[in-house]
């Protein structure tokens, strides 16, 4: 079992501390506005929720067994047996530049969760917590998935490796 922790990148952390201003800032805005009214109290209970959904989502770590690449976050596993990976690839930063979110977060916390590609118009799954160094996984059922990872290069030849002795098997 091979493990690969994620690190936050320099713009995760600045965009980060930008939401969390921004978001105190709205709250405070709200308070005075309509003190302790309806509004604010909805907005705040839906702020905090959100945040502890981004908290929960954030990609940890990525861990490679001999059948299973998983990518836990702090309470979700998202599995793909090794059997199942039909391509692994380097990606750059400026392949990524077609994806955009349709549900998940762009810089709280990283980036992760549902995107379209508009290059090839489908929905993929992305988990980063930096926009750089990806790793492009295309499964046989055409699922795509794109991880960042600082050691890159030894994650793709690790999944190639046990790819290869999976279907030597």
């Amino acid at each position: 079992m091979e493990v690969f922790k994620y690190k936050n990148g320099r713009y995760t952390l600045y965009w980060t501390a930008v939401y969390i201003v921004v978001i105190i800032l709205l709250v405070a805005v709200l308070m005075q506005l309509y003190e302790g009214g309806y509004l604010s109290a909805w907005f705040a209970s839906f702020i905090v929720a959100l945040i502890a959904l981004m908290l929960m989502s954030a990609p940890r770590k990525i861990v490679v067994t001999e059948q299973t690449m998983q990518i836990r976050c702090l309470l979700d596993i998202t599995e793909i047996p090794i059997s199942d990976i039909s391509s692994i690839r380097a990606v750059s930063r400026k392949e990524m530049n077609w994806k955009f979110p349709i549900f998940g977060s762009v810089g709280f916390m990283g980036y992760f969760g549902k995107f379209i590609d508009f290059k090839r118009f489908h929905v993929v799954e992305i988990y980063a917590t930096e926009w750089g160094n990806f790793v492009e996984i295309q499964t046989i059922y055409e699922e795509t998935y794109y991880v960042s990872s600082h050691e890159r290069d030894r994650l793709i030849a690790l999944l190639q490796e046990r790819r290869n002795a999976n279907q030597e098997q």
